[in-house]
């Protein structure tokens, strides 16, 4: 799933983006590194807003999607 979501963001203009932190394959934490990597490599002029949808209620959570680039999460506790 994360790898069709890097295919999608790469083919599509989007606003903004919800990112599974738990997918099959390659869940939402390396998929969002590796987005902001190839938005580091073509210079936009703003970065696309990622949301990092999750159901851990735990305190390093939150901290742990931002280091990996995330724009916030939700729910945004």
């Amino acid at each position: 799933m994360g790898r069709a979501a890097l295919e999608k963001l790469d083919g599509g203009n989007y606003d903004l983006v919800p990112m599974d932190c738990q997918m099959p394959v390659l869940d939402g934490y390396p998929a969002t590194r590796r987005w902001r990597e190839i938005e580091q490599e073509r210079k936009p002029t703003q970065r696309l807003p990622i949301v990092a949808m999750t159901a851990n209620a735990m305190a390093g959570d939150r901290q742990k999607c931002w280091m990996r680039g995330w724009t916030t999460t939700w729910p945004n506790r």
